[in-house]
């Protein structure tokens, strides 16, 4: 069966209530379990909390806010597992929030206020309790989030469905608040070195199976994705000792900037501060697709956007699939101002 069908089957599931779809066999259950125990061996175990950037960025753009005439600071908010949390590196200003708050501020020419509310080792599952602290406060409701999320739920071996569907809820409540929202979808985790055959084989299948479930589900409620599973494949296994961090797990700093870089134009493409081409470049691939087969192309293809296009069409929702062209991030300022 395609990608795109299982997708597609998946993120039903997880809309109608349905049962979990499993991505594995029986008979290789056993075989991954296994591997998953070495693996863990072999990866860092390290657990040192990963840096807060919670602050405002963009400071020198604070005098022009405050003028009448501007606007007030973009509010933005980060979401998901240790990935957005930045576990692996020391700085704040490393971390992906806080790359990804200072490219927003030198888009917009605005000052952003960034809340990070994401927690290592979470799960899809726990997006209802890290919305809830991101909505409680009526006077800060974000203008825009990002939500990384995915790996966990393969490691723990969470029903494809139920994963989508937590996921899927956590975009609505956010989408009904007035925010836009922008997912980085489920990385690839055949790309961790010390992960062996046949778990690698069988990690990038799931992984990457869950990032187009994850897609559907999210462009259904309105958000945006970003396919962060093929920034871990070609880039970091040519250069896993600058792209990995010391545990051998989490990126580097170097690769959430990577990551970052792929996340930022979409980011602020949501927020209507970055040019829009009339038409999709057919030269970079991009075009309007069922909304499935956009989501299975893009899982395949790190920094690949997809978002709603369409009501419908003859094969149900459809979808944009675009390639951004990715721009530099700049380090952000060292001390982020706090609220």
């Amino acid at each position: 069966m395609s990608r795109a069908r299982v997708a597609r089957r998946i993120a039903a599931g997880a809309a109608y209530g349905g049962g979990g779809i499993g991505l594995l066999g029986a008979a290789t259950v056993g075989v991954v379990l296994a591997e998953v125990q070495l693996a863990k061996r072999n990866v860092g175990n390290g657990h040192v909390d990963p840096p807060r950037a919670d602050g405002r960025y963009g400071g020198a753009f604070a005098a022009a806010a405050a003028r009448p005439t501007h606007a007030e600071p973009v509010r933005f908010a980060m979401l998901g597992d240790s990935t957005a949390a930045g576990q692996g590196v020391h700085r704040a200003r490393q971390t992906p929030a806080a790359l990804l708050a200072s490219g927003l501020a030198a888009v917009a020419e605005r000052p952003v206020d960034l809340r990070n509310v994401a927690l290592p080792g979470a799960q899809s599952d726990d997006l209802d309790r890290q919305v809830t602290l991101i909505l409680s406060d009526p006077s800060w409701v974000p203008d825009v989030c990002v939500v990384m999320i995915g790996a966990n739920d393969v490691t723990h071996r969470m029903p494809p469905t139920r994963s989508v569907r937590h996921l899927s809820a956590a975009v609505r409540r956010l989408r009904t608040a007035g925010s836009e929202v922008v997912v980085g979808t489920c990385p690839d985790l055949g790309t961790v070195e010390n992960v062996y055959q046949p778990l690698r084989w069988l990690a990038r299948r799931v992984s990457r199976q869950l990032a187009a479930a994850q897609t559907i589900g999210v462009v259904e409620q309105g958000g945006r994705t970003v396919s962060l599973g093929d920034l871990l494949g070609p880039e970091f296994a040519a250069h896993p000792r600058e792209l990995f961090g010391p545990d051998r797990y989490h990126p580097s700093a170097e690769g959430y900037a990577t990551a970052a870089m792929a996340v930022l134009p979409t980011l602020c493409a949501a927020l209507g501060l970055w040019p829009e081409e009339e038409r999709p470049d057919v030269s970079r691939r991009e075009g309007f697709l069922p909304v499935a087969r956009a989501a299975a192309r893009a899982a395949s293809e790190g920094g690949t956007e997809v978002t709603a296009a369409m009501p419908t069409g003859p094969r149900g929702p459809w979808a944009l699939l675009k390639r951004r062209r990715r721009r530099r991030i700049h380090t952000p300022d060292p001390s982020p101002l706090p609220h």
